[in-house]
């Protein structure tokens, strides 16, 4: 594999070249035309515009894409995340096309693509699933008897669903029948399927996930844990691995469970097996993410693995170069998405200029970025600036660091979620890992943030007047 196209843009596409780069593998990028001067493309070796802003006239357009991938004599496409990255026809495309599609194969896709299909291949492993109907469903009233029988609180989920869309929490039976409608067209308007399902409710839940590699060769290892529990409409927002709450037991047990997920599509490559652990430990399967995960930097961190470089090893046909003994966790990580949305209004993008853009650096901090100062937020896509990550040798050292990467990432001309991610960090309940994916519904109001604005204020103001008094007494000012 000589030369790899990154199908995507932004800091995922400058990821997957820095790594294709240090192997020897040259590098082409595809741009819109709203990107023509983004870092992605001009970091890579080649780059081709292949059409207007809008993703579904650009990043969106399988077809231009392997044109180029053709044109330059490009061996793989890496997807990325997003985009066609779990589009299953784009991965046969690359496949009839003799490109190498760096990702699981096109039959793979299309199983892990459908949560009903999913919870259907893993039936013969005995993984653990949250109690519920695994078909299709549109029928209110056999909805209604299944509802009774699992008991409220029930969710809503939408077969081909993602980040939250198509997803309904019931918590009364009055309440099934509209919920139930919403879900329908919401899942038919974002993913051209109204297929829903119903399972029970877990509460108090944590999502947790296990990243797993496969090769050709019958090897599947598992990379450990990340906990993601703190999100926002369904979205994650911080990320940390490993989680604070799983024993080498459960750690084990539910790495043997994702491995067994893999095996049950014949999986390739690097994936994501997602579960829900509720108050008392007890997992449950609830998805798998065919793909490369915003995240995986935490996992490359702690386990000290470019998942990345493997994921392209694993597409050339090579053996994973270790075993699941060779694996181990050193030292904690945190990641926080730098969004480009503003906290203290819902989350709501924050569309303008980084007429200021300055990160962190220092030992401990890794940013992985896709934007400069001057540059335009472009309304068209994923509002994400950057990953800002830390590590340390515990999860208190790499938290303290955060605060500190926060405090010196800086940025003017739109809102972000840096100030989010400062009061996660200092907040009680995420120190001690008390904490679900209910935590900014429970402890987060923008309030909260204003008010730390206000009292450092306050505080700068202080030590602002004690220094004026001190530097007058020094030059005998009157008065003082």
């Amino acid at each position: 594999m000589k030369k790899i196209l990154v199908a995507n843009r932004g800091e995922i596409a400058i990821r997957v070249m820095t790594t294709a780069k240090r192997m020897g593998i040259k590098t082409v990028a595809v741009y819109s035309e709203i990107d023509r001067h983004a870092p992605h493309v001009k970091f890579a070796d080649e780059a081709v515009c292949i059409g207007e802003a809008p993703s579904n006239q650009s990043y969106l357009r399988g077809d231009k894409i392997i044109e180029v991938a053709k044109s330059l004599n490009v061996d793989g496409i890496h997807p990325g995340y997003g985009f066609l990255s779990e589009n299953a026809s784009f991965a046969e495309l690359c496949e009839e096309h003799n490109i190498t599609f760096i990702g699981p194969k096109s039959k793979a896709i299309k199983i892990m693509g459908s949560k009903l299909a999913a919870k259907d291949a893993v039936k013969t492993y005995n993984i653990p699933m949250v109690p519920g109907i695994d078909e299709a469903i549109t029928d209110v009233k056999r909805a209604t008897s299944i509802a009774k029988d699992i008991g409220f609180p029930i969710l809503i989920k939408a077969s081909a669903g993602g980040g939250g869309k198509g997803m309904r929490i019931v918590e009364k039976e009055s309440e099934l029948e509209s919920q139930m409608n919403r879900a329908i067209s919401e899942a038919t308007s974002a993913f051209g399927d109204g297929s829903v399902f119903i399972e029970k409710y877990v509460t108090s839940p944590r999502h947790i996930e296990i990243q797993i590699m496969a090769d050709s060769h019958g090897n599947v290892l598992h990379f450990f844990e990340r906990e993601c529990s703190i999100q926002r409409r369904h979205q994650k927002v911080v990320e940390e691995a490993p989680s604070s709450v799983l024993t080498p037991k459960l750690r084990e047990e539910m790495g043997k469970a994702a491995i067994d997920v893999a095996q049950s599509c014949d999986y390739l490559g690097a994936g994501t097996v997602e579960f829900l652990l509720d108050a008392d430990h007890n997992f449950y399967f609830l998805e798998m993410n065919t793909r490369l995960q915003v995240e995986h930097p935490v996992t490359e961190l702690i386990s000290g693995v470019d998942l990345v470089e493997l994921q392209i090893r694993v597409a050339r046909g090579e053996k994973l170069p270790m075993e699941q003994n060779d694996l181990n966790i050193n030292g904690h990580a945190l990641e926080l998405r730098v969004y480009a949305e503003d906290p203290l209004n819902d989350f709501l993008p924050s569309v303008g200029n980084l007429e200021v853009y300055q990160l962190p650096i220092g030992d401990g901090i890794r940013v992985d970025n896709g934007f400069e100062e001057g540059m335009d937020i472009p309304i068209f896509y994923d509002p994400m600036l950057s990953k800002l990550i830390t590590y340390g040798k515990s999860r208190d050292e790499a938290i303290q660091l955060m605060i500190k990467a926060i405090d010196n990432y800086k940025i003017e001309g739109v809102q972000t979620t840096l100030p989010f991610g400062r009061f996660v960090c200092e907040h009680d309940a995420f120190v001690s890992g008390n904490f679900d994916t209910h935590f900014v519904k429970n402890f987060y109001s923008p309030e909260a943030i204003k008010k730390k604005f206000e009292e450092e204020a306050q505080i700068a103001g202080l030590l602002a007047v004690k220094q004026f008094i001190k530097d007058a007494k020094k030059l005998k000012l009157p008065n003082y």
